[in-house]
C-alpha cells in the first residue's frame, strides 16, 4: 500500500515501500531519507533521494520517475554521479577555504580551536564527502556521539559547519541554502549545567601567599603571584609585555586585543606588584642585555608565553587541593564583598567586567581608577597578612 503524508511522518524505525521501487528508510536515530531500488544491467542497485523533511512525498516520486526514466534509456546513475563528484570538493577541501577566508578578521586565539574542532569530530565522518551531499541527516550523524558528551563543543560544531555551508552556497558550490534549523528535533535535550573554578576561600589566601613567596623565584610563580596581586585573568598576566608597564607611576596598561571584552583595561599596581616587576624587570636585563617593550615577561622561547598548565603546576606541586588559577579572581570578588564597603561597581571594574546594562554602561564613564588603586592596596595588604 503507497505511503502517505502521515505515514511518512510517522513510521517507525526500518524500511518503508512507497510504489515502484520507491522507499522510505528511517533510521533509530529518526533521521528520514528517500531510496530508489532499480534494476539496472542485470544488478539491484539503491539510490539515495535526499532527507524525507527536504524532499516530501511528492517530490521523492517526481525525483524517482526521472531516475527510472533515466536508466530506461540506459544511462548509469551511479556513473553519472561519480563524474559529477570529481567536479565537486569535498567537505574538508571547502571547509578549509571557508578558514583561510574568515582568519585574518579574527583578533583572538578562535581560529586554532575553529579547525581542530572539525579535524577531531567532522572530518573523520564526513570530511571526504562531496559538499553537495552534506545535509541535515549528515549532520545529525557527527552530532549525536558528541551532543551530550561535550554539549558546548557540539552546539559551536553545529553553528560551524552551518557557516561552512553558507560559504559553499555563497561560492556557488551549493545550488540552493542548506537549512539546519531541524537538526537538533532528531537530537535529545542538552542539561546545561554550569561549572564554576574552584576557588581558594579569602581566609586561606595570606597564608598561600607567604608560602608562594618564600619559593625560589620561576616564571611559574612569578607570573601566579602577579596574576593574584592584580586580580586579572591568567591569559592577561601570561602574554604581558614589558611595553606594558609603567612602573614610576604604578601603571599596567593592557590593550583592548588582550581584553576578553576587547576592552583597554589599566590595572593600580599596588607597591608589592611594582616590587616583584622591578625584580623581573633587573633579572630580564641580566639575562638579555636589555629590555625590550616588546618582549614577553613570562617566556620560555621567544615571543611564545608560558602556557596556563605552567601556573597550575606551581598549584598542584604545593598541594592546594583543587583550587585553579583563575579562581583566585573570585577569592578576590569574595573578600572584596565580605571584608570591605568598597561598592560592587569599583570591584567588578576591577576585574574588567562589562557592565550587562546598556543604559548603565552609556551613562557611567569613570573607571574609578582611584578608588581601584587603593583597593588594590588593600588587597595586597590583606595578603602580606595585614589587617582584613
Amino acid at each position: 500500500m503507497p505511503l502517505t503524508v502521515l505515514k511518512v511522518r510517522h513510521a517507525a524505525p526500518g524500511r518503508h515501500a512507497d510504489m515502484h521501487g520507491l522507499y522510505l528508510l528511517v533510521r533509530e536515530s529518526g533521521t528520514r531519507s528517500w531510496v530508489l531500488r532499480v534494476q539496472h544491467a542485470g544488478q539491484r542497485r539503491d539510490f539515495g533521494l535526499g532527507a524525507a523533511h527536504d524532499v516530501s512525498l511528492s517530490d521523492a516520486r517526481i525525483l524517482a520517475a526521472n531516475l527510472r526514466k533515466s536508466v530506461r534509456a540506459g544511462a548509469d546513475p551511479a556513473s553519472d554521479r561519480r563524474e559529477r563528484r570529481k567536479l565537486v570538493p569535498n567537505f574538508e577541501k571547502v571547509t578549509r577555504d571557508c578558514y583561510e577566508a574568515m582568519k585574518g578578521g579574527w583578533k583572538d586565539q578562535r581560529h586554532l580551536s575553529w579547525l581542530s574542532s572539525f579535524e577531531r569530530h567532522v572530518f573523520p565522518q564526513i570530511g571526504t564527502k562531496p559538499v553537495t551531499t552534506i545535509d541535515s541527516a549528515a549532520v545529525l550523524g557527527v552530532l549525536e556521539p558528541i551532543w551530550l558528551t561535550i554539549p558546548d563543543t557540539a552546539r559551536r560544531v553545529l553553528q560551524r559547519i552551518g557557516t561552512v555551508l553558507d560559504y559553499a552556497h555563497i561560492k556557488g558550490l551549493v545550488p540552493e541554502e542548506v537549512s539546519l534549523r531541524s537538526v537538533t528535533r532528531g537530537l535529545p535535550r542538552q542539561t546545561r549545567q554550569v561549572t564554576h573554578r574552584a576557588a581558594m576561600p579569602h581566609a586561606d589566601a595570606p597564608a598561600f601567599m607567604k608560602e608562594l613567596m618564600a619559593l625560589p623565584s620561576t616564571l611559574g610563580r612569578d607570573a601566579l603571584k602577579l596574576t593574584i596581586l592584580t586580580a586579572v585573568r591568567s591569559g592577561e598576566a601570561r602574554c604581558a609585555t614589558w611595553g606594558e608597564f609603567d612602573l614610576d607611576r604604578a601603571v599596567w596598561s593592557i590593550p583592548g586585543a588582550r581584553m576578553k571584552m576587547k576592552e583597554a583595561h589599566v590595572v593600580p599596581l599596588a607597591p608589592a606588584a611594582v616590587s616583584l616587576l622591578r625584580a623581573l624587570r633587573k633579572t630580564h636585563r641580566e639575562l638579555h642585555g636589555k629590555v625590550d617593550p616588546g618582549s614577553l615577561l613570562f617566556s620560555c622561547t621567544p615571543g611564545k608565553p608560558i602556557s596556563d598548565m605552567t601556573m597550575l603546576k606551581v598549584l598542584r606541586d604545593m598541594k592546594v587541593g583543587d583550587a585553579t588559577v583563575h579562581g583566585f579572581r573570585s577569592t578576590f570578588a569574595d573578600w572584596v564583598a565580605e571584608c570591605t564597603n568598597v561598592p560592587k561597581e569599583v570591584a567588578e571594574k576591577a576585574l574588567a567586567h562589562r557592565i550587562p546594562n546598556a543604559v548603565e554602561a552609556a551613562y557611567r564613564r569613570t573607571d574609578f581608577f582611584e578608588r581601584r588603586r587603593a583597593l588594590m592596596g588593600e588587597w595586597a595588604n590583606f595578603l602580606a597578612g595585614g589587617v582584613e
